[in-house]
């Protein structure tokens, strides 16, 4: 039998869903996902709420909602019924009338007419009473529940629904109350109480929470913390203490905090040492070892080195108590990894990087382009042609060629194929140590970076173009394959490879043409594989100026309308220019942003627009910048003409130069400079009629006009500015 439910005064509710041990990586992705979708549901309904507190351990997602009400508020809501001429005749209510008014359940007096487009109608003004909290919430659990989503999520019992692990229990509290909710899958029935379980070690006995608000002090009384972001900084002063009592200093690594929050419910920091002599593995093998496979925190002597001790701290989910004997587990296993580490490293060690090669021939890149090799090769051609346009000496073409050549080659070792995340780290450290050049060794490692979001940049110039021709090779590969991304789908991880090209060239400055690239890399692809060369040419220049465009709005935060006027919308001369040169879109865009921000920008506005749309009546080549060839000084009548006509000749050299030398505020101040001379043109004593019945002197007018839109071009399309944005 149900409890009786008191509608008075504000009410906290209580959810918990308790499952087997959750994977980390769900848990938080179904923490976020709940925080955004909880409070859109409540506030869907109508229902206000003071906070809405989610908490997770490995066994358990929990939702702590204070300060709902007992119900819904009442709404009025307005009803359209019939035309008026059906509902009443000769002032008296028909049966249409008469039944709106008892569908609606009011009476017919409440009934008015109003006038709308489409003639008078019957309406009703109807109070919506609100629904009772109960009755709301009841709706709202299961949903809540079943919208998670994630990674392979399971079906558990004999019944259709999925989750990550299987339901084992579920409390709904409201205030004190059991709110009866169940949960069904096939056979399967779960219904909802006020039992919840400790921790499965420390306190294996169940628990009740006898009033929602007590949640948290009663899990932790059974050793667990509710609290995702309690534990974290439990495990963070823990791992750090631990680390100085041993002299030492612990790396908190973000992305292994938040998973170890994740999978422990009562944290508890254990120390564990390895023998010194596996300290002589390069450090990046031991920390990962360490912090990818196995989950611990590495201690360094001091926190500005990188010299490690021969120490750990793992956190435990057991009995603290049973420390010690938790330490030789860990360090038996971590022994057995460094072992097979160390066994690793020598074996690779016996032969030079280079002798790798010939293995490459045996692992497949794509089943369509071949192994790993034909890609080496193709890296290697693409960086002669890189190195081509950059006019490098002959001397660093040699080690950005050499360093392709081997960029992959520790991909086939023993070492990479155990560890994986070390492709590049092992691949810089077997070239040192094969003889090769520090520039060649350093590049190995740095073609692969950025490798996320908030990666660094490869430093050197070497690695710089090793890794612009590795995404190239890939992007028109997989582009020429048909394999384009779609939505979210990107399994090649291509948006990620071109905006890698661009911030690379933005970031070490190098003046390389794209366009060229593509079509030079695009023809000897289609020469294999039989393709339209200008199709996949096509696509692939409007996927990077689309990745021009999200970079230069998302990570430059210049506004929309400043990156159109840049990169030109449906105006094929911007967009080939931005590709040729990406550097100058880059600095263009900048600039704009920056003239937007001191209001230079507004004060040559009207001027550079006004020219720019009058001369499209006209038929002046955009490219056209010097006046002397198209403008008829005998047609001019007014003073105006000739003043505007020597201003535009003293702008030709500034337009030049500033072209020469991307320095765009010397062309806006020149812009800036004749901006009365052109207002006089249109609105002074001695101002002209543009359209003037003379076809000729009409069309030396445009002419004057497009030059300023020409030279303003330069920098931009003014007509894609929004003034005062």
């Amino acid at each position: 039998m149900a409890e009786s439910i008191e509608n008075t005064g504000t009410k906290a509710f209580l959810l918990e869903v308790g499952t087997e041990e959750l994977p980390a990586g769900f848990l938080s992705d179904a923490l976020t996902q709940w925080r955004s979708h909880i409070p859109k549901t409540l506030s869907t309904n109508s229902l206000s709420y003071d906070a809405v507190e989610v908490y997770g351990t490995p066994r358990r997602l929990a939702v702590l909602i204070k300060g709902l009400p007992s119900q819904q508020p009442d709404r009025e809501e307005e009803i359209k019924g019939p035309p008026a001429q059906a509902a009443f005749k000769d002032g008296k209510p028909t049966p249409a009338a008469q039944g709106f008014a008892k569908k609606q359940g009011v009476a017919v007096d409440a009934l008015e007419v109003r006038a709308t487009d489409k003639g008078d109608f019957v309406f009703v003004q109807k109070v919506i009473p609100g629904r009772p909290i109960t009755e709301i919430l009841t709706e709202l659990v299961p949903e809540w529940i079943w919208s998670l989503e994630g990674k392979r999520l399971m079906r558990w019992g004999d019944g259709d629904q999925k989750f990550s692990r299987p339901i084992r229990w579920l409390i709904a509290l409201l205030d004190e109350t059991v709110l009866p909710i169940q949960l069904e899958n096939g056979s399967k029935l779960i219904t909802s109480d006020r039992i919840s379980q400790g921790h499965r070690v420390l306190h294996p006995q169940p628990v009740t929470v006898t009033k929602a608000t007590d949640y948290v002090d009663v899990l932790r009384s059974a050793c667990v913390v509710v609290d995702t972001e309690e534990r974290k900084n439990t495990i963070t002063q823990q791992v750090k203490e631990s680390a100085q009592k041993l002299d030492g200093y612990a790396e908190i690594y973000p992305d292994l905090l938040e998973e170890v929050t994740n999978l422990v419910e009562f944290p508890s920091s254990v120390v564990g040492k390895f023998e010194s002599e596996f300290l002589n593995l390069p450090t990046e093998v031991i920390t990962t070892v360490m912090v990818s496979h196995q989950r611990y925190f590495p201690v360094f002597k001091a926190s500005d080195t990188k010299e490690l001790l021969p120490y750990f701290v793992t956190v435990s989910n057991g009995n603290p108590e049973k420390a010690e004997i938790i330490a030789v587990g860990n360090e038996r296993v971590i022994r057995a990894r460094l072992y097979d580490g160390r066994f690793f490293y020598n074996s690779d060690l016996e032969k030079p990087l280079e002798n790798f090669l010939p293995q490459l021939e045996k692992v497949t890149f794509q089943e369509d382009l071949g192994s790993l090799r034909a890609k080496v090769d193709r890296i290697v051609k693409i960086a002669e042609k890189i190195t081509e346009q950059l006019q490098l000496k002959e001397h660093e073409t040699e080690k950005i060629i050499k360093a392709a050549l081997l960029c992959k080659a520790d991909l086939v070792t023993q070492m990479v194929y155990e560890f994986p995340e070390l492709q590049g780290i092992m691949g810089q450290k077997y070239a040192a140590a094969s003889g090769e050049s520090e520039e060649v060794a350093t590049a190995i490692f740095e073609h692969y970076l950025p490798r996320g979001a908030n990666d660094i940049l490869p430093q050197t110039l070497t690695g710089q173009i090793v890794g612009l021709a590795d995404r190239l090779d890939t992007l028109v590969s997989i582009f020429g394959l048909g394999m384009i991304p779609t939505g979210s789908s990107d399994p090649f991880a291509l948006r990620r490879a071109a905006n890698a090209v661009i911030n690379i060239t933005w970031a070490a400055n190098l003046p390389i043409n794209l366009q060229q690239l593509l079509e030079q890399i695009a023809a000897d692809f289609v020469k294999v594989h039989n393709k339209d060369k200008q199709q996949l040419v096509t696509v692939l220049e409007e996927f990077f100026l689309q990745r021009i465009r999200t970079l230069l709005q998302e990570e430059k935060q210049i506004d929309y309308d400043l990156v159109n006027a840049v990169l030109g919308e449906n105006d094929p001369e911007y967009a080939e220019r931005s590709l040729k040169d990406l550097l100058d879109v880059r600095d263009r865009s900048l600039f704009l942003k920056e003239i937007r921000n001191d209001g230079t920008l507004d004060k040559i506005y009207e001027t550079v627009n006004r020219s720019a749309r009058l001369a499209t009546q006209g038929d002046l080549d955009t490219q056209q910048l010097d006046p002397t060839t198209v403008i008829g000084t005998s047609l001019f009548q007014k003073p105006s003409e000739e003043a505007f006509y020597n201003s535009v000749v003293d702008l030709v050299p500034q337009t030049q130069a500033a072209k020469e030398s991307r320095n765009y505020r010397q062309l806006v101040t020149a812009i800036e400079k004749i901006a009365p001379t052109v207002s006089t043109f249109f609105d002074g004593p001695d101002s002209v009629l543009v359209m003037d019945p003379d076809p000729q002197i009409k069309q030396n007018r445009l002419n004057l006009l497009g030059l300023l839109r020409n030279h303003a071009r330069v920098l931009a399309d003014f007509g894609s500015v929004v003034k005062n944005l």
